[in-house]
């Protein structure tokens, strides 16, 4: 597992948006979004997991849908164990999103890279979260 992913595991979830504002917590935003950033996709299977505990009780800024993606780029994503608390809203986003590509026939996205094709869900012409091209 990547150090990042390692040190971000370390601080668990972040604290709500509200929280950050109201105790003037700007460096440990800071310090989410750049271990954010130096996560380069994919993901392993491993580090998805590790990652889908790291929501909290709201966007965090925006960074949700950071992590959102990052974890969508693990080649075999859709780890139900991991998304068993769908009393978070995104959990229960994600659930959402891998039952309808399942649901569309969508097999995971190991099978595109094992039989050399384009992968469906990437838009090949997307910037990765580390600023790196996708695809």
């Amino acid at each position: 597992m990547r150090k990042e992913v390692e040190e971000l595991l370390k601080m668990g979830p972040p604290p709500s948006s509200e929280e950050v504002i109201r105790l003037k917590l700007v460096s440990l935003v800071e310090k989410y979004e750049k271990l954010l950033a130096a996560i380069e996709e994919p993901v392993t299977d491993e580090e998805a997991n590790v990652l889908v505990g790291l929501y909290g009780c709201d966007d965090f800024f925006g960074m949700n849908w950071i992590l959102l993606h990052l974890i969508e780029t693990a080649p075999n994503w859709l780890v139900m164990e991991a998304l068993k608390d769908t009393g978070n809203e995104w959990i229960a986003r994600l659930k959402d999103r891998a039952e309808r590509w399942q649901a569309a026939g969508y097999p995971a996205r190991s099978f595109y890279k094992e039989a050399g094709l384009p992968d469906p869900r990437q838009n090949q012409d997307s910037i990765g979260v580390g600023g790196s091209k996708s695809g």
